[in-house]
């Protein structure tokens, strides 16, 4: 079994309008499931560097960016080698904007069933979403279904 490199691009830049405390930090990987650990890992540190986060805040983070960039991967990209995901986070005051965005044809998140209905509980579409719904504060999908955005209050 081989493991795929992760290719990483990290930039950590003040945003237009942010606070000192605030910053964007960009992050590209390519659409290979191995990579989503180390991302995860990677989008958390930056995330969470300089303050005191919570246990649970870190838990809600950190599941919430892997179900995305698996989606990402996964569904969005089809694990096509060629394709890309980024992430970006725009680190504010009281809140974290977590964006992830993959290069495939999209979905509409509505068409997506709910994982707890009886005929759905075996099923493997709908749980990330569910999971990443009910871990952040708000979710918002762009018009063509490529990217998802979530806000994490800090406090």
């Amino acid at each position: 079994m081989t493991t795929a490199a992760l290719q990483l691009v990290v930039r950590r830049t003040p945003g237009p309008g942010l606070t000192p405390a605030g910053a964007r930090v960009q992050v590209t990987m390519p659409s290979n499931v191995d990579c989503i650990e180390h991302a995860v890992s990677l989008v958390a540190r930056h995330c969470l560097a300089g303050v005191s986060p919570d246990a649970r805040l870190r838990f809600r983070l950190q599941v919430a960016v892997a179900e995305a960039l698996a989606n990402a991967v996964v569904r969005g990209n089809r694990e096509d080698p060629t394709k890309l995901v980024s992430i970006e986070a725009e680190l504010l005051p009281h809140h974290i904007l977590i964006q992830v965005t993959d290069q495939g044809e999209g979905f509409d998140p509505n068409d997506v069933p709910e994982p707890l209905q009886p005929d759905r509980v075996n099923g493997t579409r709908g749980r990330g979403l569910f999971l990443i719904r009910k871990l952040v504060d708000d979710v918002r999908f762009n018009a063509r279904g490529t990217s998802i955005c979530m806000t994490l209050s800090r406090q």
